[in-house]
């Protein structure tokens, strides 16, 4: 008798061990595979952030200031240098939005493999499209601080073109995905301006 409550008691350890072993291995199995996720959306977004954004804000502007068609300059002296700083805070704002499409929405700013989830966190709190305005803020920097009118031009139409496309690409879309989440995300957060018009 005593023999066997032994034995049974060595039994329940060993299958209590197995499971815990089971469970543990499952357990860093789905951390392996969270952190490949993860670092996937990086590399994707980084990818994205180069072809997309890249193009837009650096790619354009170069032809532009190489163009042979010369537009006048303006002369702005020492204050040409607050364009570093408005392409700073426009590199961080993206930054910041690619980051929490990455960590919640679990997707990325690319079209083809966009959020899961809908993001509506920190700056997305604040206005509904801040990724297009940090953009917006890189470009304008640099037209400060280049002193180009022709830039000031382009960044002047940017904006332009980002409303068209957030009106009748991107809101349709973002509402037949996440469907009435996003409608009420719609009347509390506004399009572009805290606080303004939708």
């Amino acid at each position: 008798m005593v023999r066997e409550r032994g034995e049974t008691a060595r039994f329940k350890r060993s299958s209590f061990w197995r499971a815990k072993q089971v469970s543990s291995n499952i357990s860093n199995a789905y951390h392996d595979s969270a952190s490949e996720r993860a670092m996937m959306l990086i590399l994707k977004t980084s990818l994205f952030t180069i072809v997309a954004p890249g193009t837009v804000t650096f790619l354009v502007p170069y032809f532009i200031l190489t163009s042979r068609i010369k537009l006048p300059s303006i002369e702005l002296g020492a204050f040409r240098f607050s364009g570093l700083l408005a392409i700073s805070l426009g590199a961080a704002i993206y930054l910041w939005c690619a980051w929490n499409f990455i960590s919640k929405g679990k997707g990325t700013p690319a079209p083809w493999d966009p959020p899961t989830r809908l993001v509506a966190a920190d700056l997305y709190r604040v206005v509904r499209n801040p990724m297009y305005l940090g953009i917006s803020t890189v470009v304008l920097g640099e037209a400060i601080f280049f002193e180009s009118i022709a830039l000031l031009i382009y960044a002047a139409l940017l904006p332009l073109g980002f409303h068209l496309r957030v009106v009748y690409y991107e809101e349709p879309a973002l509402k037949n995905m996440f469907g009435d989440s996003y409608n009420r995300y719609c009347e509390e957060v506004k399009r572009w301006m805290p606080n303004g018009k939708r």
